[in-house]
């Protein structure tokens, strides 16, 4: 009787039709700065499985925190395409470069220096930002999102629309949108309510309020979190976060929370003094991976297509009528928002006076160059 490598040598085709958009690699989309790699699969044992690969697709901009810019976009629309095409490739690790930031979402710069005032122009992007969450919720291969850092605003909405999230306790998750000129409608309006309930919803998607790794487990946002921190050669929890399971005084549940003043203030210090180690990390995913790797690649396939439909069919109801409504509102607060955070220094703060724009549209001041430029933070009040 034929072995299964006999088998597949004497059947398998010479040639076999590339269902690739394009013929060459995606880092040239963008300057490298997002990365396409194929990594060997592991078996749970950590042998290598031959000829099986994870595609890690990596966002390559840590100057600015990972956040995507236009030609970003359409290099992780063709790296996911990509992945979802290879034969080869058990799953996608969906990741940023350092420790600092899995994504902060749109790159602030490009949005207040070229889309700002320019909705026709903001419309044709958010067409790429659409279709970049499609292409996420869209491939033929279990998605992990490796959270190594920062999940905010458009990069917690990329990072929802992935199947798996294990992430270091260091990171923070969390929406911009209202602090920041926008509405979290590329993906988080649609996902946030199916993944944590409508309140905590609510909560995350208007407050803009960060929130821990540790409370997104808890939350059911992510699948798993391990520690980055390593103090004298061991790994401890983050230290600016309750992470005994506990209730206070009035019932509550604080496990994952952050700690307040002083509490806060050393656990950064301890921050300071420590190393970030993201080989527990690295070893989670890979842990994941290889499970996935123990199945029937048509049943995963159809599992997925499954099980993502409440997030597509939410997904697919409103983006076209969000994309519309994103880019008119480039026109104001949209364009007041991003030019205060590009504008901003830390000395200054990157947002705009709220209580001052209020009062003067509740006067029905209208929107102007003039008033746009006095609400800039540091601009004389």
């Amino acid at each position: 009787m034929a072995t299964t490598d006999e088998i597949i040598a004497r059947t398998a085709p010479k040639h076999l039709i590339d269902h690739n958009l394009i013929d060459r690699d995606v880092e040239s989309l963008c300057d490298g700065m997002v990365r396409y790699e194929k990594r060997p699969a592991k078996l749970r044992d950590g042998s290598v499985a031959e000829g099986i690969y994870n595609a890690w697709i990596v966002l390559n901009n840590p100057k600015q925190y990972n956040s995507y810019t236009t030609d970003m976009v359409k290099a992780v629309i063709l790296a996911f395409r990509r992945a979802s095409a290879d034969r080869e490739v058990n799953a996608v690790v969906f990741t940023g470069v350092g420790d600092k930031a899995f994504c902060t979402g749109g790159n602030t710069k490009e949005y207040a220096e070229y889309y700002a005032g320019n909705p026709q122009e903001y419309r044709q992007y958010m067409r790429l930002f659409n279709d970049m969450v499609s292409a996420i919720l869209g491939c033929d291969k279990p998605v992990v999102s490796r959270v190594n850092g920062m999940r905010i605003g458009g990069g917690q909405e990329i990072g929802m629309a992935c199947d798996f999230t294990i992430a270091q306790d260091l990171a923070n998750f969390g929406q911009a949108g209202p602090k920041h000129g926008s509405a979290a409608i590329g993906g988080a309006t649609d996902f946030l309510p199916l993944m944590i309930g409508c309140e905590q919803a609510m909560v995350s998607g208007t407050l803009c309020e960060p929130f821990s790794a540790h409370k997104a487990a808890r939350l059911g946002i992510i699948c798993d979190v391990v520690p980055a921190l390593k103090i004298g050669g061991k790994f401890v929890a983050n230290p600016t976060v309750i992470n005994d399971r506990m209730l206070d005084e009035y019932g509550r549940i604080v496990h994952g929370e952050f700690k307040t003043g002083a509490a806060f203030k050393e656990g950064q210090a301890m921050i300071k003094e420590g190393e970030v180690d993201l080989s527990m990390l690295d070893q989670k995913v890979e842990e994941l991976c290889a499970k996935l790797l123990d199945t029937f690649p048509e049943c995963m396939t159809k599992s997925l297509e499954e099980l993502r439909k409440p997030k597509l069919q939410a997904w697919n109801l409103n983006k076209e009528n969000s994309r519309a409504w994103l880019a008119l509102n480039m026109m104001n607060e949209a364009r007041t928002g991003f030019r205060a955070f590009n504008e901003g220094t830390k000395e200054t703060g990157r947002e705009i006076d709220f209580v001052k724009l209020r009062q003067g549209l509740a006067k029905g001041t209208p929107w102007t160059e003039e008033l746009i430029d006095s609400l800039m933070p540091g601009a004389k009040k």
